[in-house]
């Protein structure tokens, strides 16, 4: 099973329930489309962001996808698979797929930064996230229109 604990704030704590006026109970709770991997988050995440580049508009066949980025989480069932691939920085990114479905759970990006990318799609309560900031907005939708107190960014902060 997977499992990580980080302490250090590498990506600030913007996009929190609390701020929103939400509620947002721990833990919580989500899965893949079949039901076969399941997973549980047990620390509020440190980041909600929505992503415009295109390969996330490809991968969800939509304009973007929206994410959490948590260190506590942990498998309860089944193995993803990783689908790796390099970003336009150059980095290796990881794709966390069901390999039935092929439902993309979850993502992990920079070695040792100990957070997992969570897909807010797959959890089983979608109300509370809130995205506040937005990466990669120069591949993004021009109908789609960000809130004005929301950090935007032309491609992927370091």
């Amino acid at each position: 099973m997977m499992e990580t604990r980080s302490t250090g704030s590498l990506l600030g704590r913007s996009g929190l329930a609390r701020e929103m006026g939400q509620k947002m109970e721990l833990p919580q709770a989500g899965g893949c489309l079949c039901g076969k991997i399941r997973y549980e988050i047990t620390e509020a995440p440190r980041l909600v962001y929505t992503c415009h580049c295109t390969d996330c508009q490809h991968l969800t066949s939509s304009a973007f996808s929206i994410a959490l980025a948590v260190a506590g989480f942990r498998l309860m069932g089944g193995e993803p698979r990783p689908l790796e691939g390099i970003a336009d920085s150059g980095r290796v990114k990881i794709r966390w797929v069901c390999p039935e479905c092929g439902c993309w759970l979850f993502s992990t990006g920079k070695p040792g930064d100990g957070l997992f990318r969570v897909r807010v799609g797959t959890l089983d309560d979608t109300s509370w996230p809130q995205p506040t900031k937005h990466f990669w907005v120069r591949s993004k939708q021009p109908w789609i229109t960000l809130p004005e107190r929301d950090q935007a960014f032309e491609t992927q902060p370091a």
